[in-house]
């Protein structure tokens, strides 16, 4: 159905009349009014509704099949695992399913309202099953199962059968503990470790259902503390994501920690916080931020009051977690002040001055690994950052070009560049990163929704590095980082090396601030939150989309999740793949055989204990996959998880069996390593997850075969 028009972005008619289109409410056969949305709330659909209509790469028609999508998906993202609604509630909703088209025009949230008010009901019938469920023993011996596939599950159809349902989880959920806890003394017992206190059975069992007992007193303790703002993010979203995956609505405050995420920097005290028990803990402590500098903050510390300086401190016990940090975070340069319950009892008040926290495993790292002859380089990325809001932070791509001039500074024989579960970021820094390995060129082609596309090309001739260069990938390799890969593919720039097909990835989207878009006269309910937006598509300079089929890798490794499905094929309402003519530009000659490689590579993997493993593990997670159902009584639980303990001990036994590598920092990191005591902490810790991965080696062994440094023949 046909939207009512608005002029866009800073033109939204006057306050006046357009609160008048507000006006509508849901009302009874009595006369009486059952819902009123709120002025927020109404204004908040018309926005995004308009917004995407004009924005979005391939916006849909508001029709009765995109209500039926909406509907599907809101009741999904409602009640997930399907542990609150029973079937007669979803059928009572069902009136709504092709109804939400003439909501977001009439600006009416009684599905909204409705759902919620059901929902809000069953939670706090659910709270009285899991305590009554918990407080008998289990009994083990039955010969019962759970049921873990939430897609293929029905809703519950009374009440008997959803607790029914319960009771299979929380046994599950209590078994496992009780097994955990089992092989746990039976392997001290093995090793005669007297520092493990031995328990009977029926201890075991009561602590494990204590603890979850405990688990589900805080999981509803953060179901209550969702506010409406939570609930109609969820709403929105699922009308949202009917467009396409990636568009979504933020709140203000997901916006903000979107942009941390991405920039790898925030203004704070640099304290990663948990809520536990209602209490505000503290779990780590970033190096080299303010309360590591300040040093009174410690690990497992409890913040129980924050004041901005001299100001009457405010008390968060019992506080949502977001609303403490919000209170804690600040501007550079302001003091918080924090009363804290030390784990000895002791009530301390901790000032620490805010500054700009450094998150530093969001940022490149680079070492240089020594094997046999060869001197191979290593770069790290784990996600393509940037500095949205243009406050002076860092760029992945000017942040590469350091990383580069070390490992060229140290005479490398080649580089391996890894984008392992690198999910993305920055389009602009993905082009500038491809000009550090090419003069210049095309790097990936822009689709705009009228149809028309535009090259982004490097167009600096200046090069960093131009030797051999292996680029690695996996499944959860996505957007920025499958343009990168695929651009070094097409260029035959490099040999990219990974598990399978990159994440699938295709689209662009852009950041639009809801606030900005309403002029005077609602200030009253601002802020109101950000809208992101797929607003093109990118295809590789060869002409081919890197959606839903990514980039299918020239060097393909074992991968244990290879008959899973996954990627963005999967994801619901994902755009599909085309393709459009190719871009002018030049591929590198070839100073490798590719064939040599792929054959050197795939004797080395044939005769590695570790791959030959990932292919059985592989056969094994297929199986489960189908099933997803779990058996209740103890002992064939064991047998069936037997395997996957087998395996556990086999890849533990061939990390530790595995030759270390010779991991060292480049001559610049160490003299800063020197210098800096978290530096030096940050670095070691990247070198120890290096030292065991298998991928990492392979990778390494593709580079030295590329330089003429391994056994594989070099020519073109």
């Amino acid at each position: 159905m046909k939207l009512i028009s608005l002029l866009f972005v800073g033109m939204i008619a006057s306050a006046a009349g357009f609160y008048q289109m507000f006006n509508g409410a849901a009302v009874a056969d009595d006369g009486n009014v059952l819902y009123a949305a709120t002025k927020k709330e109404k204004v908040l659909m018309q926005v995004i509704e308009e917004s995407l209509q004009r924005t979005h790469y391939q916006a849909p028609q508001i029709n009765d099949e995109f209500s039926a999508k909406a509907f599907d998906l809101y009741l999904k993202r409602l009640d997930y695992g399907k542990r609150f609604l029973l079937e007669s509630d979803v059928k009572y909703l069902e009136k709504y399913r092709y109804k939400v088209d003439d909501a977001i025009i009439n600006k009416n949230f009684d599905l909204y309202y409705e759902a919620n008010e059901i929902l809000k009901k069953r939670i706090a019938e659910a709270e009285t099953y899991y305590q009554e469920i918990l407080c008998k023993p289990f009994d083990f011996t039955q010969n019962e199962r759970v049921n873990m596939d939430y897609d293929k599950k029905t809703y519950a159809k009374n009440t008997a059968e959803l607790k029914d349902e319960w009771y299979k989880l929380l046994k599950y959920q209590t078994m496992t503990r009780v097994l955990g806890k089992l092989e746990n003394q039976e392997e001290a017992a093995e090793k005669k470790d007297t520092t493990v206190k031995i328990k009977v059975f029926a201890e075991l069992e009561s602590d494990a259902r204590d603890k979850i007992l405990h688990n589900y007193e805080n999981y509803f303790s953060r179901i209550h503390k969702n506010d409406d703002n939570d609930r109609l993010s969820t709403y929105l979203n699922a009308i949202v994501s009917v467009y396409d995956t990636h568009s979504s609505y933020f709140p203000p405050e997901d916006k903000k920690n979107f942009d941390i995420k991405l920039s790898g920097q925030l203004e704070g005290i640099g304290a990663t916080l948990q809520e536990e028990d209602g209490f505000i803990k503290v779990v780590s402590i970033v190096p080299g931020s303010p309360s590591w500098k300040q040093g009174e903050l410690k690990v497992d510390d409890v913040i129980v009051e924050v004041a901005q300086g001299d100001a009457e401190p405010v008390e968060i016990t019992d506080m949502k977690l977001d609303d403490a940090v919000q209170l804690i975070r600040g501007k550079k340069g302001t003091e918080v002040r924090l009363t804290v319950k030390k784990r000895d009892g002791n009530i301390v008040k901790i000032p620490i001055i805010r500054d700009v926290v450094i998150i530093e495993e969001t940022y490149a790292k680079s070492a240089v690994i020594e094997s046999n002859n060869a001197k191979i380089g290593y770069i790290y990325l784990p996600k393509f950052y940037a500095d949205l809001n243009h406050t002076g932070g860092r760029s992945c791509a000017d942040d590469i070009r350091q990383e580069l001039l070390k490992l060229k500074n140290d005479a490398v024989d080649a580089i391996v560049f890894d984008l392992y579960d690198n999910g993305g970021g920055s389009l602009d820094d993905v082009v500038r990163m491809l000009g550090w390995f090419i003069k210049d060129g095309p790097v990936v082609q822009v689709k705009a929704p009228d149809g028309n596309s535009r090259t982004l090309a490097d167009r600096d001739p200046s090069v960093i590095y131009e030797g051999p260069l292996v680029v690695m990938v996996n499944g959860q390799s996505a957007s920025a980082s499958e343009i990168f890969a695929a651009a070094v593919q097409d260029y035959q720039r490099g040999v990219v090396v990974g598990t399978a097909s990159t994440y699938g990835k295709g689209t662009v989207q852009r950041f639009l601030d809801l606030d900005n878009i309403l002029v005077q006269g609602y200030d009253d309910i601002k802020p109101i939150g950000s809208l992101k937006v797929t607003i093109q598509k990118f295809y590789r300079i060869n002409g081919g989309s890197t959606q839903l089929k990514g980039v299918v890798p020239d060097i393909v490794l074992p991968d244990a999740y290879k008959y899973i499905l996954s990627g963005e094929k999967e994801e619901d309402y994902a755009l599909q793949w085309d393709e459009i003519e190719a871009a002018r530009y030049e591929a590198f000659p070839r100073t490798y055989n590719l064939n040599q490689l792929k054959n050197m590579s795939a004797v080395r993997v044939a005769a590695n204990p570790f791959f030959q493993q990932v292919e059985k593990t592989a056969l094994r997670f297929q199986e489960e996959d189908k099933a997803k159902s779990y058996a209740l009584n103890l002992e064939q639980y064991r047998q069936e998880r037997s395997q996957a303990k087998s395996e556990e001990k086999i890849y533990d036994q061939l990390k530790e069996n595995s030759d270390s590598l010779h991991i060292m920092a480049t001559a610049a990191d160490h003299l800063a390593m020197e210098k800096d005591s978290a530096n030096a902490d940050r670095y070691e810790a990247f070198f120890e997850d290096m030292q065991k991965n298998f991928y990492i080696r392979e990778a390494i062994e593709v580079a030295k075969d590329m330089a003429g440094k391994g056994n594989a023949l070099i020519d073109k």
